[in-house]
Formats: C-alpha cells, structure tokens, sequence
C-alpha cells in the first residue's frame, strides 16, 4: 500500500514521453555517424590494398622477384594466366598460383639504405 501511494504521487507521464526532438533521424544519427566512421577509416584503405595488391599481380611477369604467401623468395622464370614458375635458386623451381604472391621485391642490383647506418652518423 505505501508503494501505490507513491505511484500516485508523481502522475501521469505525459504522451510524448518516450519521443525526442528531431524525430526518428536524430535517434539514428549517432548508428550513421559511426558507419561513416567505420567507412573512412576501416573498410576504404583495405579496399585501396586489395585494389593495389590486385594490380601488382596484374603486371607480374618474367624476372620480377618475389614473396609468396608460404614466406619463399624467389625470381619469376615463367608467368602464365593463373600460375607462376618461380625459381627459389640452386635450380628448384616451383609453381605457385599468381593468388598467392604477397608482395613483389626491388631487383637484386638495387641497394636500399640501411636505417641502423643512417641513424649511427
């Protein structure tokens, strides 16, 4: 009984209680914002990677060095639609699918600075 009396004590909630200013496109603005966000910052630079690691496989062709998926490292010696044959050295050659080249190396004859050397001087 004292817990109805209190009931009866704050009212009527009035009609419009649950509702919020700006509508329905305020209550979603915040879900939006955050899809945005998402978009800018997670899902369009790995569309750009996927994009570039797409065209890097396009332009493989003979003498490109390369890494595969499985971590080898080796020349191309035949590039072909789907499969290239890459020659791992001391004459083994191996062929692996053009979808599982990770990444193509600069040519053996290019020197790249070594960081540890510039920072020591």
């Amino acid at each position: 009984m004292f817990f109805a009396n209190i009931a009866h004590a704050m009212g009527q909630a009035p009609a419009d209680a649950g509702a919020q200013p700006g509508g329905p496109l305020m209550t979603f603005m915040p879900l939006i914002l955050m899809f945005v966000i998402f978009y800018f910052l997670l899902i369009r630079p790995q569309q750009k990677k996927q994009k570039e690691h797409r065209q890097m496989l396009d332009a493989l062709g003979r003498g490109d060095r390369v890494v595969t998926a499985g971590g080898l490292y080796g020349q191309v010696v035949e590039a072909r639609e789907d499969v290239l044959t890459v020659d791992l050295g001391n004459n083994v050659q191996v062929q692996v699918g053009r979808a599982f080249i990770s990444g193509k190396l600069a040519p053996e004859g290019d020197k790249v600075k070594d960081k540890d050397k510039d920072k020591k001087k």
